[in-house]
């Protein structure tokens, strides 16, 4: 599993609280285009606390992927906007995938 953003300092029952608040496990994504390769990906996880904006987070996704994301065709702008999409509304929310894997690892 990819390393979590912003819980190094919480015990479980922080992460817990935090959950049962309204928080998540967050992926955002980017798109990087090199003339006729476009390669899209996401971030590692961010754990989003309850009325915690995450565009603070998303922003370092969205302005690389607004000016890199475009070039490749045919992809490059239909990742591009798939990504500037996603991050604008919150990025990817992969709470239930954390908590499952968390369990299993228990």
């Amino acid at each position: 599993m990819a390393s979590i953003k912003n819980i190094k300092h919480l015990s479980n029952e922080e992460i817990n609280q935090e959950l049962q608040n309204g928080a998540k496990f967050v992926i955002f994504e980017y798109a990087v285009s090199i003339i006729i390769l476009t390669f899209k990906r996401g971030s590692n996880i961010y754990f989003i606390k309850a009325g915690e904006s995450p565009l603070k987070y998303s922003l370092q996704y969205i302005i690389p992927t607004f000016i890199f994301g475009w070039w490749g065709i045919p992809w490059g702008p239909i990742y591009t906007i798939m990504a500037l999409y996603t991050n604008f509304t919150g990025g990817k929310d992969v709470t239930q995938e954390v908590i499952n894997s968390l369990r299993k690892q228990s």
